[in-house]
């Protein structure tokens, strides 16, 4: 009798348990990262999975333990690479690949939107070296998410395009124009998509002036004001995170049908 094929057997099912989210995503990284394990997975690959989670509850762990409540650690890096790999590959349900692209945003963001809330002070909970790695990593990854533009349903081509303008480039600024031509055209100016693409065109100019005006213009309207000492970029970033947000509820409630 072979005494080590029973636990051996146990720690395969053990590891297959968990949500159906769980498997997928430790399916993903096993075939696109094969032999490399990230510390970040270890909530994949661990032979326990916690006998609470849903896809809900597992996701939202997950996810927070890559980005813990919006702020960086010394591993979030390696927690982007993984969201990169999932938001590339098309086995992950669309609304996932929206998370993943959206938090890749938010990490790339901290240091910008965390000053805006603080100014003048420094944010208490910053961590300059990992932010700047987080904002390394995603950079690095963001010209493939961008390359899938083509194959992206229209959410996560939304998130795609607030990337675009925290790393502009020569190539991706002016082809933001007719890639989000439609959304313009679908989407009148007052409403969350009309706004946020709009928003995103005017980022795209980099001309500060315009940059400055749009941003006061609707952060007066509709969200939650930046001192106006606080630098152009900074501000903007902090608005368009917000738009980004609110336009992540709404397509949750047009899912769950609320």
């Amino acid at each position: 009798m072979d005494t080590h094929a029973e636990p051996e057997q146990t720690r395969h099912v053990a590891i297959a348990s968990g949500p159906p989210a769980r498997q997928l995503f430790r399916d993903v990284i096993a075939d696109r990262l094969p032999g490399r394990r990230l510390p970040p997975a270890a909530m994949l690959f661990d032979a326990e999975a916690d006998p609470s989670w849903d896809d809900r509850s597992f996701l939202g762990d997950f996810y927070n333990e890559i980005l813990h409540q919006d702020t960086c650690q010394p591993a979030t890096a390696d927690g982007l690479i993984l969201l990169a790999v999932l938001a590339d590959d098309d086995r992950i349900p669309a609304r996932h690949r929206f998370q993943a692209v959206d938090l890749l945003f938010r990490a790339a963001t901290i240091a910008e939107r965390h000053l805006a809330e603080t100014w003048p002070t420094t944010p208490q909970q910053a961590d300059p070296d990992s932010e700047a790695r987080a904002r390394s990593t995603v950079q690095d990854h963001t010209p493939d998410l961008l390359n899938r533009w083509s194959a992206e349903c229209p959410a996560v081509r939304l998130a795609l395009a607030g990337l675009a303008v925290v790393f502009p480039t020569d190539r991706t600024l002016p082809a933001l124009t007719p890639r989000l031509q439609t959304f313009t055209h679908q989407h009148p100016q007052g409403t969350d998509i009309g706004d946020y693409v709009r928003f995103v065109l005017v980022l795209a100019t980099q001309d500060d002036d315009r940059i400055l005006t749009a941003t006061e213009k609707l952060t007066d309207a509709y969200w939650t004001g930046t001192a106006r000492g606080v630098p152009t970029r900074a501000r903007a970033l902090h608005l368009l995170s917000q738009m980004l947000t609110k336009i992540e509820a709404r397509l949750t409630r047009s899912r769950t049908g609320q």
